[in-house]
């Protein structure tokens, strides 16, 4: 797990699965009596095990827990979600127009779970993990708690820096010497290159407050209210699930671990983002297109994330962001509550300790002690160490030495006090490692890395570094990647059913995960529907793929069959039959894309064609997106389109079935084949049937 599953790249370090000798705290308790419930995003399984054919060995309920209730992948519309319950795909229960939200959903699942169980066994114990889609990429949630903070975050993200450090340091959190890093700490393209003259990645980027336009400080207030909001939605629902336990009875001898998964995040870049699938593409987000969208923002219509000098600013005093390996990627706020088992409450402390630790640490407060086998597998040695010394202790020694981390490119390691770390930009393709400058800080006292003593202590960079090697080695951290998002993302990976030329596709079936679904980037395709249509009036979904952020769909309105290609949710390229449909039996209604050329690379163009039978009904040229239409979620769906529309052209109302006539199935062919051979093959083929 050197990096999310979806960027798995089949070493060892990065397989996307985590082993069964790395047993889960869930797979201990439940064997001991306890109840074992999760909720939320899972992302701890490889992309080919996140579909319905697949072993759900990796899967909640394979490691542990006894029910779940979630998605699989990195995040998820909060508007429409995919999710999964126990071992199957379900629709959410509403819609958003109807009060639907995926947080809110999560926390009643959560309380239905606990009160299940306690109406049968009330002294039985239970463990619950609670980890919500929020706050993370797309911010969705309702107006009324957007509009709570308007006008908020108006003094900009290098002033709200400012007053958050006066703050930190008046609470305590931070040493009162305490300095802000530059908003750049690492470089800009204008003052930095990689080796061979290779750019620094723009996206990496902030762009100084009175550098802004008043539309553009418009637009990037929006998007912090807009975060704002959903963050205090999520903190609401965490107070709904603890006044539940508070109410009953439970939340006294309930030991709460509260931590962040990770810094805030810089996926928006310098100008934010209403689409983050545009990140995913390698395509920057410009005002110009952002701007119209600024009052549809944490709404169904954008997929939204605020720009850089936010997560600079919520990351306070800290540099950089999620990814990096500065504190400002990896120091994150940790509360941890038990009022029958700590006297201390409302404490501030100081010790180093990583996420590795919370494990060690539930155990030795339950008095457990971790099996040497489960299922069979030998466990490996835990890497964390309890903290539970200075829970109530706030002057007992710290029981970690040394961390070690490495993401994307970017590296560091702690000893002691004191971090060395890469100012090497992550996903930017720099390679080099070996060429790397090591920064050092002594982070005990200088909490914000600003005063670099690597050139005053050479020795003890040369320490620090022989020991991130060491760990590296001892962590399997081996072969480095930072290439960009998008080679990543689309790097080949393991399916499930091997790569084919022709794919089949039947109707009212669950929709295929993008990962295992036939794969028409950058290549030419053919979608054929095998259908029987009595009369006229047919309409709705013959197939689609993707979401209103990217994505294709084949449908029928007004008699006519229609094509579109959503081109990362920036445009729609539409293709419109010039006759009506037939009718009969066993007709077949196709869309077929002749790939041309590529502008730029990785973007193929080419004609669109629509046909009935053999006979061409319509044309157009198109273009198709380098990556994949979501990193998560949307799948290919056969007559319907669940979850969010790939257009708001489709008639009638959500899922948009289709009505007044019957799917047979839906193939799609990769093969290269002109449409004219292949629909002769499939003619035939259906005279021998």
């Amino acid at each position: 797990m050197a990096c999310i599953t979806e960027a798995a790249i089949g070493f060892p370090n990065a397989s996307g699965t985590i082993p069964p000798e790395n047993g889960m705290l869930p797979e201990i308790l439940g064997e001991l009596g306890w109840n074992t419930y999760m909720v939320g995003k899972w992302h701890l399984c490889p992309e080919d095990e996140m579909n319905l054919a697949s072993t759900r060995r990796n899967w909640p309920s394979g490691r542990g827990f006894e029910r779940w209730y979630g998605f699989l992948g990195a995040e998820t519309s909060q508007w429409y979600p995919d999710l999964v319950y126990d071992n199957h795909l379900v629709d959410q229960p509403r819609s958003p127009e109807e009060g639907y939200h995926l947080t809110v959903d999560l926390t009643d699942k959560a309380i239905e779970f606990i009160t299940d169980a306690k109406a049968v066994a009330p002294e039985k114990p239970f463990f619950l993990y609670y980890a919500p889609g929020a706050c993370h990429a797309p911010h969705h949630v309702s107006k009324e708690w957007i509009e709570k903070y308007k006008g908020r975050f108006d003094m900009g993200y290098e002033a709200m820096r400012e007053q958050t450090l006066a703050r930190q340091k008046e609470l305590g959190l931070v040493p009162k010497d305490t300095e802000l890093p530059p908003i750049n700490p690492i470089g800009t393209p204008e003052t930095r290159t990689g080796p061979e003259g290779k750019p620094f990645p723009p996206l990496d980027v902030t762009r100084p407050w009175n550098s802004l336009s008043h539309d553009e400080k418009k637009l990037f207030c929006r998007m912090a209210e807009v975060y704002a909001g959903f963050l205090e939605h999520t903190d609401d629902q965490i107070g709904r699930l603890l006044g539940f336990l508070e109410e009953y009875g439970w939340r006294e001898n309930t030991l709460v671990v509260l931590v962040s998964d990770n810094g805030a995040s810089g996926e928006g870049g310098p100008n934010g983002s209403v689409n983050e699938m545009k990140f995913a593409n390698g395509i920057p987000d410009t005002i110009e297109a952002n701007m119209p969208l600024l009052d549809d923002l944490g709404s169904p219509k954008t997929y939204n994330h605020y720009p850089n000098g936010w997560a600079m600013a919520f990351n306070t005093p800290f540099k950089m962001w999620k990814r990096y390996e500065f504190e400002g990627g990896t120091s994150d706020p940790c509360i941890i509550s038990w009022p029958a088992g700590m006297k201390a409450k409302g404490e501030i402390r100081e010790h180093y300790h990583h996420a590795i630790d919370i494990v060690p640490t539930v155990l030795d407060a339950l008095g457990v002690e971790a099996p040497q086998t489960i299922k069979g597998h030998v466990q490996s040695p835990f890497d964390g160490v309890s903290m539970r010394s200075s829970l109530d202790d706030a002057k007992a020694p710290t029981t970690r030495n040394t961390q070690f981390y490495s993401m994307l490119g970017s590296r560091a390691i702690w000893h002691d006090g004191w971090k060395a770390v890469t100012n090497h930009p992550t996903i930017a393709g720099w390679s080099h490692f070996n060429d790397d400058e090591w920064e050092l800080y002594h982070t005990d006292v200088d909490r914000s890395e600003l005063h670099n003593l690597a050139s005053e202590q050479p020795d003890k960079v040369r320490e620090l570094v022989n020991l991130w090697y060491a760990e590296a080695g001892a962590n399997q951290a081996f072969p480095l990647d930072d290439r960009s998002a998008l080679a990543i993302m689309t790097t080949p990976r393991p399916v499930l059913s091997p790569p084919r030329d022709r794919y089949m596709y039947l109707p009212d079936t669950a929709e295929v995960p993008e990962a295992q679904a036939v794969n028409v980037r950058n290549r030419s395709y053919t979608i054929g529907a095998l259908v029987d249509i009595p009369a006229k009036g047919a309409e709705g979904v013959l197939f689609a793929h993707g979401s209103p952020f990217g994505g294709h769909a084949l449908y029928v309105k007004d008699d006519r069959l229609h094509y579109v290609y959503n081109f990362v949710g920036m445009t729609e390229e539409k293709i419109v039959a010039t006759e009506e449909l037939p009718t009969g039996e066993k007709l077949i209604l196709s869309a077929s894309f002749d790939k041309s050329g590529e502008d730029p690379p990785g973007v193929a163009t080419g004609l669109l064609s629509l046909w009935h039978g053999d006979t061409k009904v319509g044309e157009g040229q198109i273009k198709t997106q380098p990556g994949k239409f979501m990193i998560a979620g949307e799948g290919l769906c056969i007559g319907r389109d669940s979850g969010a529309g790939v257009t708001d052209d489709y008639p009638g109302t959500e899922p948009w079935h289709f009505t007044g006539g019957t799917i047979r199935r839906v193939a799609v062919d990769v093969s290269g084949e002109a449409y004219i051979d292949l629909e002769r093959e499939a003619a035939a083929m259906l005279m021998r049937e």
